[in-house]
């Protein structure tokens, strides 16, 4: 049997990320929450 590599946290980060860009359905909600975060600041 093959070892798996462990994947550092910065791999597992980059990689979501990466995954994250391509899904522009995921991407629109991901701004749309941060859009009314900021907008809760600002009240």
């Amino acid at each position: 049997m093959r070892k798996h590599k462990k994947r550092t946290f910065e791999e597992l980060v980059l990689e979501n990320k990466q995954q994250l860009l391509k899904d522009q359905e995921a991407l629109e909600r991901i701004e749309e929450r941060w859009e009314q975060k900021m907008l809760r600041k600002l009240d």
